[in-house]
């Protein structure tokens, strides 16, 4: 079967680690972020195609759709992917802390873009037996942590919007709004250097750091993809990496 996927948030972590194990099956990628992915662009050449671009721009979000490349990258797939794991954690802290201007750009990163991907996707699609959309989601969306009312409530955002596509019934189409578990990647980097105040679970995270407790961002995007290839890929619209199992 002839599978193309797109992936945002591709350049570094557990975006990188789902496009390499995407393109090492030989799927054909085109990665969405601000910054190139040289690395996977150097292993595959021929399979990977990059598009500079920020998520967190409406507008420049907006122009690119209408640049059609969405569906030139897709045209004669038999199966198309959408992943959308492109994210922000900040602003962290109570909301007296949080900068309007960051706030509206963690709104617009974590939920506008994943929103109005898959509805463009889901339309450029249309004539195909077999798409998915995968949001990677979070813990945090299904648990309230002091200090992550953004994160939080974004990531609840995309579990609820997986939860109404799966009520939709979209001939073809299967959606699945997935936690990966606390992987190592810039994020965390990001959360253990923060100030406790505005995190009071700090703590946690650096335990989970010195303990080895973090899961590799490389072999968590492999056991991404092999799920989200799956048959049993959207038969539940909200879950958790952890708690699906391996296939075979």
């Amino acid at each position: 079967m002839k599978t193309r996927a797109i992936v945002t948030g591709h350049s570094r972590g557990l975006g990188a680690g789902i496009a390499a194990a995407l393109l090492a099956r030989g799927i054909p990628v085109l990665g969405l972020a601000r910054a190139a992915n040289t690395a996977l662009a150097a292993r595959f050449p021929e399979l990977l195609q990059q598009q500079a671009l920020d998520l967190a721009d409406p507008a420049a979000l907006a122009e690119w759709l209408a640049s059609g490349q969405m569906q030139r990258h897709l045209a004669g797939s038999e199966c198309a992917l959408l992943v959308n794991n492109a994210g922000v954690v900040s602003p962290i802290g109570a909301l007296q802390t949080q900068p309007q201007t960051a706030v509206h750009a963690a709104v617009s990163l974590n939920v506008a873009a994943p929103l109005v991907l898959s509805a463009a996707f889901t339309a450029a699609t249309g004539a195909l037996a077999d798409r998915r959309i995968l949001h990677i989601s979070s813990g945090a969306g299904r648990t309230p942590y002091p200090g992550w009312a953004v994160y939080c409530a974004t990531k609840a955002a995309l579990d609820h919007h997986a939860r109404c596509v799966a009520l939709d019934a979209t001939p073809g189409l299967r959606a699945c709004s997935l936690a990966p578990g606390v992987i190592d990647t810039d994020m965390q980097h990001e959360l253990r250097n923060t100030d406790p105040e505005r995190f009071p679970m700090i703590d946690r995270f650096v335990k989970m750091a010195r303990d080895g407790s973090l899961a590799d961002p490389t072999k968590t995007g492999g056991r991404i993809v092999a799920y989200l290839l799956g048959e049993r890929f959207g038969d539940a619209p909200v879950s958790d990496l952890r708690e699906v199992e391996p296939p075979g």
